[in-house]
């Protein structure tokens, strides 16, 4: 199981250079891959190009940037030029958001999902492979050939959670980029989905990636009390619920939290149901547990 590092999640360091240094440093120590949020603050794609042009080995992802507000092509050109400032080290992680966002703040539609995901891969998948896209469905209707100088191809990740989104990312991706996703969740029903797609489309082992929260401290409990607070958001969301009652939990119970032991005992469960990459997403619980949590991670790579 590969290791990364989330970047840009501490709004304490959330300005371009400080992602451009925390990425610097987790490629110096070793980490498989950094990934970057979108959210409201800098755009991921962006970010991770100027990333790439600083870093030589790690790869960087985006975790993820919502489909409905970008048409396909204008995304493919945008990912396509951030594989050449990355030199083929970037991964686009993609999804649907939420209806709070897309309908409530941006005033899009949020209806046909599915169908919705279905076409914007028909678009994207073809003009990341370097193919023309040629595609007239319901809501995409594109004719285009893309031609961005030293572009490589680039592999999606779909931020899948019900039936037919993992059938989509096992069937048209790389595989899923998860968060608020428990273990048992992600051996009962998202691996064994997802992976049965992928062979019926006759694509390679998907891969998984598991993002949650993790820190080291020597008081569990204050840190899950905090997490508690901060994280009950993400059990309003109707695509996260329906994860977290699958797995019988809240948002901070999936949290990584505790002595090294615990920590070992979380990553080797998460190994064992088949997350390929674990996405850390480390957690200033107390003061200096965000480096101890680091050093931790470094020293399981």
């Amino acid at each position: 199981m590969r290791i990364g590092v989330m970047v840009g999640a501490d709004r304490r360091r959330g300005g371009l250079d400080d992602l451009v240094e925390q990425a610097q440093e987790l490629e110096s120590r070793g980490f498989a891959s950094a990934w970057i949020p979108q959210v409201f603050g800098l755009d991921a794609v962006t970010a991770a190009a100027l990333i790439g042009r600083e870093t030589e080995r790690i790869e960087i992802g985006t975790a993820v940037v919502p489909t409905h507000p970008r048409h396909p092509t204008a995304l493919a050109q945008q990912a396509l030029s951030a594989g050449v400032a990355c030199q083929g080290r970037f991964t686009l992680g993609i999804g649907l958001s939420h209806p709070v966002v897309i309908e409530g703040v941006l005033g899009l539609s949020y209806a046909r999902r599915a169908s919705h995901m279905r076409e914007y891969l028909e678009v994207l998948g073809p003009l990341l492979r370097g193919e023309p896209a040629r595609f007239h469905g319901e809501e995409y209707r594109v004719d285009l050939t893309l031609d961005v100088p030293e572009a490589q191809p680039v592999p999606v990740l779909i931020a899948a959670l019900g039936d037919r989104m993992l059938r989509i990312a096992g069937r048209s991706a790389a595989g899923t980029i998860l968060w608020m996703t428990g273990p048992r969740t992600i051996e009962s029903h998202i691996a064994p989905k997802l992976r049965a797609a992928a062979r019926e489309a006759g694509r390679p082992e998907p891969r998984i990636v598991a993002g949650v929260q993790i820190a080291l401290t020597s008081d569990p409990g204050a840190a899950i009390e905090r997490l508690t607070r901060s994280m009950a958001v993400y059990g309003q969301l109707p695509s996260y619920r329906a994860m977290l009652d699958k797995e019988g939990a809240e948002p901070a119970d999936l949290a990584l939290v505790g002595d090294e032991k615990a920590l070992d005992a979380g990553l080797a469960r998460l190994r064992d149901v088949g997350v390929s990459d674990f996405e850390a997403v480390i957690v200033p619980v107390e003061d200096g547990a965000d480096e101890r949590t680091l050093q931790y991670l470094e020293s399981r790579l």
